[in-house]
């Protein structure tokens, strides 16, 4: 579904650099599976997942993370028991950027 997106990398963001319109947002919003968005001040991606265990719980935090390495887009990552809940959102610009949504397709895809 998000095969566009997962294609793509992430730009450097600057802190002049767009939002994404409403618009833009909601039509990017098509392609991605079960996230949110949510608002605490400002808007971010969420979505929580959901494992047997802590263990693999963790081996997908650290997957994550590794995925935020490459694409140098950092998350917000709240590990609590087999749960992982994943939030993306652009820091220099206070919202959300379309690195956010490639960051969240391709989390998508360490599942697979």
């Amino acid at each position: 579904m998000s095969s566009d997106l997962t294609s793509q990398k992430c730009e450097a963001c600057t802190i002049d650099a767009p939002k994404v319109t409403k618009e833009e947002s909601d039509e990017l919003m098509k392609t991605l599976d079960n996230w949110v968005i949510m608002n605490d001040g400002f808007d971010f991606l969420e979505k929580i997942f959901t494992f047997d265990n802590y263990e693999k719980a963790v081996a997908f935090s650290n997957q994550v993370a590794a995925l935020a390495d490459v694409e140098d887009h950092h998350p917000l990552i709240i590990l609590e028991g087999g749960k992982v809940t994943v939030k993306w959102w652009s820091h220099k610009i206070n919202g959300l950027h379309k690195n956010d949504f490639i960051c969240a397709a391709k989390t998508d895809l360490l599942l697979n």
